[in-house]
């Protein structure tokens, strides 16, 4: 695209006609027309009027593709990269949905994170006035007796399910209370790491759709650097665990049948390539022939 294609879709978007736009410049009629078609060139006085009137730069007239979007006035920006009215709509209503869900999950994480913090300090607590026997375990002078059946401790009338092959009893029974204070600590803080990276990833969650609902449009550089950190925070979430639960067998020898699953790891990096798509979509929306938000029939 060049100079006179750049000025006929700025005219076209302002919705003027060349006579219009001849009047407001001070020209003919067939001057504009023959700029439009390259047949002339303005002089530099009148390329500065018609970066008035448009409200963009001389970059924007002269070069190959109209590439400083956020110079242009608003009129024209929403016909070159606006959804159409009723997309817009379904797309703001979709976003503030996800943002204030978005909130509240971080509220909810945020309370989880401060419960398991009172964990940790209770734990040391706890164990340290819990003795356990062959059939019976007991926490500050307060007995209940326990059963091991398969992978299930039956505590009273209560029911633990333990996804693991090791023998509970030998677990039980063959530790100090250090290291069942330091194993439950780490349990604890890697459940705690995980629910911090999804209120982390969440914040950025907000932010994103906070974005997209109150722009013109969802491709901004902002809202790209946004989904990367979504991305990177969400392959946390998935993969910690996974880790934090091998290196937790390693150092237990209890068998939890953590493993590292490669669905995970994929369906995270298709995450993190939605960035890219983002990037894209933002590079490709600084054609004004961009036809992502272009009008229906354009």
């Amino acid at each position: 695209m060049k100079f006179g294609d750049n000025l006929r879709n700025l005219r076209k978007a302002k919705k003027m006609s060349q006579e219009k736009l001849a009047e407001r410049v001070g020209v003919s009629r067939q001057s504009v027309s023959k700029w439009e078609t390259g047949e002339a060139y303005p002089e530099m006085n009148n390329i500065l009027v018609l970066c008035e009137i448009f409200h963009c730069n001389i970059n924007d007239l002269v070069n190959d593709t109209l590439l400083d979007i956020d110079s242009l006035d608003e009129e024209i920006k929403m016909k070159v990269v606006k959804f159409k009215e009723e997309k817009q709509k379904q797309i703001k209503g979709m976003s503030k949905i996800i943002y204030v869900v978005s909130r509240i999950a971080q509220i909810v994480l945020m309370i989880g994170i401060v419960v398991l913090g009172l964990c940790m300090i209770a734990v040391p607590i706890v164990l340290n006035n819990t003795r356990i026997s062959e059939n019976e375990i007991t926490v500050f002078d307060q007995s209940y007796e326990y059963e091991i059946k398969e992978n299930v401790i039956f505590v009273g009338e209560e029911k633990i399910n333990i996804q693991t092959t090791t023998d509970l009893q030998e677990y039980l029974m063959g530790h100090s209370t250090i290291y069942y204070i330091v194993t439950t600590e780490i349990v604890i803080l890697s459940m705690g790491a995980t629910l911090l990276f999804m209120w982390i990833m969440l914040k950025y969650v907000e932010k994103l759709f906070v974005n997209i609902h109150n722009e013109d449009t969802p491709f901004t550089l902002e809202n790209v650097k946004y989904i990367k950190k979504v991305a990177i925070f969400l392959i946390a979430v998935v993969l910690f665990p996974d880790v934090t639960g091998i290196l937790f067998e390693m150092i237990t020898k209890v068998d939890m049948g953590a493993e590292l699953e490669i669905v995970n790891l994929l369906l995270s990096l298709i995450v993190y390539v939605m960035a890219y798509i983002f990037e894209y979509g933002y590079e490709i929306q600084l054609d004004s022939k961009g036809r992502i938000y272009g009008n229906e029939n354009e």
